[in-house]
């Protein structure tokens, strides 16, 4: 079995899918009904439906790279950047089919890989936590993972027992700035000193790093944006006081 780490934002992608088709033959069918009546209106109509049509469906197709290729090239150099020394407790917030989770745990050989998730469909296709140990069985590091369901504004974990945190694509799902900072609170309160994080997303990263300074972290930085992936992302990274 070879590992598959899912279509990020399925209904989105979607979406974009049918309402870019539907425009462009909107564009074709109402230019030809006005084609003998008024064709610079004609002609206007045409462009519009494809050039929307078009703009669409490529950001559907970037979507489906981001998902495919480019999320797989960004999780290598996050993971660079934490230079693990491969005996960490590490948590994946938000981990879905373990993108992070299990790239993690391949360079934690005598450490563990924790994963946590509430694993909604919307965020992810096919979110759920079989098709995560499926992934981590095929990476063959499966006894490395730990797999829980949970709500990451709540933590199932005491204080200061994690040495590392990493998150991709997810906090942003919280509806809500409270809840956000919340979730960010929670993983200030399980790391130990010293601990570290890095979180990707691609919006309310400002948000992310405002929280972890007014925490007193040391060395808090927020990436500039990486196009590797699709909406282009921010890595936001800091250290816990000792």
């Amino acid at each position: 079995m070879k590992a598959d780490y899912g279509i990020d934002a399925p209904p989105v992608i979607r979406n974009l899918i049918i309402t870019g088709t539907a425009s462009i033959a909107d564009g074709l069918i109402v230019s030809r009904l006005l084609a003998s009546i008024q064709s610079i209106l004609a002609a206007i109509l045409l462009i519009w439906g494809a050039l929307a049509g078009a703009s669409m469906l490529g950001t559907a197709g970037l979507m489906l790279w981001s998902s495919k290729i480019g999320k797989l090239r960004k999780r290598e150099r996050l993971l660079d950047a934490l230079d693990l020394r491969g005996d960490e407790i590490l948590l994946d917030v938000g981990c879905g089919r373990g993108l992070l989770l299990i790239a993690a745990a391949r360079r934690l050989p005598n450490g563990t890989a924790i994963g946590i998730d509430l694993w909604q469909s919307a965020d992810q296709s096919d979110n759920r936590a079989e098709m995560t140990r499926a992934n981590a069985k095929a990476e063959g590091v499966a006894e490395r993972v730990e797999i829980r369901t949970g709500d990451m504004r709540a933590l199932p974990f005491a204080d200061g027992t994690l040495d590392v945190v990493v998150s991709s694509l997810a906090i942003h799902n919280i509806p809500d700035s409270d809840g956000r900072a919340t979730a960010v609170g929670e993983i200030v309160r399980v790391l130990k000193p010293n601990g570290r994080v890095a979180l990707l997303d691609f919006q309310c990263t400002n948000e992310y790093a405002h929280v972890l300074r007014r925490a007193g972290w040391h060395h808090v930085e927020q990436s500039g944006l990486s196009f590797q992936m699709f909406p282009s992302v921010r890595v936001v990274s800091g250290t816990k006081p000792a």
